[in-house]
């Protein structure tokens, strides 16, 4: 797990950090230095049709795409984990009620939801992991759910309803750090999929919006002169597979080590 954590770690220090060594900022024009080649007037990667340093462009991109899943990751956390440990800790009708609601919006494109509500109510940045976060906690909910079922019959949770403790303060101080782990886990598998999604939209003009950037808008200039300059798309695409590889492998092994389901697979053969 530590070197897909390494690895994403490095491109979000040169993400956050790059852009301030940099003479060329990632929206400024080089009016002298239009669709500069590499390793050009200053420009490492070469500047694009407007004259803005490919390299400012893609640091900054990185950084808004990853600032944006982060963000659309903690607001699906927040509604699966509330959402999740209601349903699991009151159970019976409620519960049923809850989890079909779970079902049904699983039924529905998310991705035309989220077009829908960036068409209805603006692109800003704010809406965009807004938008994403309220339709990625479905799965986290349903995790948190489980988990909160298995341990609301264990023996400390009982212990605290006959002392009398209030079900709310049961959940945040006995239950819920005892979730924490998983939660984590399933956060770390949540942002790749928010990656996704931001790149995507932001690939189709519904996401980021200029003057800033992402991976997303830089995938589609790249694709628009891709016969006569291919780095332009390979260098944002291969750091977005990278992106989402890490965190996907970081997050299964993760995932793994607090369930045992990778240990149960490595023994099933041998019993």
């Amino acid at each position: 797990m530590r070197t897909p954590l390494i690895i994403v770690a490095f491109i979000v220090l040169l993400a956050m950090f790059g852009p301030m060594l940099l003479p060329w900022g990632h929206a400024q024009i080089d009016w002298d230095s239009v669709r500069a080649g590499l390793m050009s007037d200053g420009h490492i990667l070469g500047t694009d049709d407007l004259g803005r340093d490919r390299l400012a462009r893609l640091l900054v991109g990185t950084r808004i795409t990853m600032s944006v899943a982060l963000a659309a990751a903690l607001v699906a956390l927040v509604i699966g984990v509330i959402w999740g440990a209601v349903a699991g800790w009151v159970g019976g009708r409620t519960d049923e009620v809850m989890m079909r609601i779970v079902d049904g919006l699983y039924a529905l494109p998310f991705m035309f939801i989220v077009i829908l509500l960036m068409v209805v109510f603006g692109r800003s940045i704010l809406l965009v992991f807004i938008g994403i976060g309220a339709v990625e906690w479905l799965t986290m909910a349903r995790v948190v759910r489980g988990e909160v079922m298995a341990l609301k019959s264990r023996p400390f949770v009982l212990a605290a309803e006959a002392a009398g403790t209030p079900g709310p303060r049961i959940l945040l101080r006995h239950i819920l750090p005892n979730i924490a782990p998983v939660a984590i886990a399933y956060l770390m598998l949540t942002v790749p999929q928010v990656v996704m999604v931001e790149s995507f939209l932001s690939f189709l003009g519904l996401g980021v919006q200029e003057p800033l950037t992402s991976l997303g808008i830089l995938v589609n200039e790249g694709a628009a002169e891709m016969d006569v300059n291919p780095a332009a798309l390979i260098l944002p695409g291969l750091v977005l597979v990278t992106v989402i590889i890490c965190l996907t492998l970081a997050g299964e092994r993760w995932r793994d080590r607090l369930t045992g389901t990778g240990r149960a697979a490595r023994m099933a053969p041998d019993q």
